[in-house]
């Protein structure tokens, strides 16, 4: 069974950082691209930035320079560093690979 499980998310100040996780279970991740979506409260869900099968990023210009997507493909997991976070910021961000979501993680950012 596929499975995809964020985690690393919290509330953190404005100008602090973040790791998040994506997890995958049941895949080879390293044959797959791997999206970070968030979804922001009353927002449509939006793409954050996407790391392909190559490691090859590309990122939402909303968050191009603050945010960096990596991948450890030994671990079946994909990374997203979240650096000089905004309040705009705040969402629950989903990974997605294959067609499969995660849950998703919340990230809150406030003084």
């Amino acid at each position: 069974q596929v499975q995809l499980v964020e985690s690393g998310g919290g509330l953190v100040q404005p100008g602090g950082s973040l790791r998040l996780s994506c997890a995958a279970s049941g895949m080879i991740f390293s044959s797959y691209g791997v999206g970070w979506h968030r979804q922001a409260p009353g927002k449509e869900r939006e793409l954050v930035g996407i790391i392909t099968r190559l490691g090859i990023t590309n990122y939402a210009d909303s968050v191009k320079g603050r945010f960096t997507i990596s991948r450890d493909n030994a671990k079946n997991t994909v990374y997203l560093q979240l650096n000089s976070l905004k309040p705009d910021d705040t969402a629950v961000y989903y990974c997605n690979a294959d067609g499969k979501w995660g849950q998703g993680t919340q990230v809150i950012v406030s003084s």
